[in-house]
């Protein structure tokens, strides 16, 4: 069964370096990175407890607790969800947007609402765990928020798809930043009443 949102729509060598945004379609949602190792991973392991959980629904189906098993399989189906919907997670690109795409929430920022995108070196959170380390982050700052809440942090190089994957964190970088130059208006935004 083929899984779009594991893979990003062309690798950066089959790019063409004079094309900008290569894509026929640009008002499709694509994500411009592969997810990292800790991220597939994680969801292996996910997809692995589920088999065993629905391996074990099956067990109990035949002990003729069906209760049971309905109870089971629904577990199954919640592990199986969550590993799908943590391959999913990530930053999302469109003509209409940038996208980010968290475990329980996804939020969307029109390219009028954004002012830069931008790569700024500082400390980053390792893994999404409270320990911060020194690294690079790629930041949203918005038109239409306060000061303290205009930026956002979209991405960093420590983070599930880019720990010890620095090449592959420039290339993202700079593919959503080329993304904003090319849709985000020159003039400034004014948010309607």
């Amino acid at each position: 069964m083929p899984l779009p949102f594991l893979t990003a729509d062309r690798t950066f060598d089959d790019v063409a370096h004079d094309a900008a945004l290569p894509f026929d379609d640009r008002d499709h949602w694509r994500r411009p990175y592969r997810p990292g190792p800790w991220r597939v991973g994680a969801a292996a392991l996910l997809l692995l407890l589920a088999s065993f959980v629905l391996f074990a629904a099956v067990i109990i189906a035949f002990a003729d607790s069906l209760a049971g098993a309905a109870i089971c399989a629904g577990l199954a189906v919640v592990v199986i969800t969550s590993s799908l919907r943590l391959l999913r997670m990530g930053i999302w690109v469109s003509a209409q947007g940038l996208r980010r795409v968290g475990f329980l929430t996804t939020r969307t920022v029109p390219w009028g609402q954004i002012s830069a995108v931008r790569t700024a070196q500082q400390p980053v959170r390792w893994l999404g765990l409270p320990r911060t380390v020194q690294g690079q982050a790629l930041i949203l700052v918005r038109r239409d928020q306060q000061a303290a809440e205009a930026q956002q942090l979209l991405l960093t190089d420590r983070n599930a798809d880019f720990l010890a994957r620095h090449e592959a964190f420039n290339r993202a970088a700079d593919s959503i930043e080329v993304w904003a130059d090319e849709y985000r208006p020159a003039t400034e935004y004014q948010p309607t009443a």
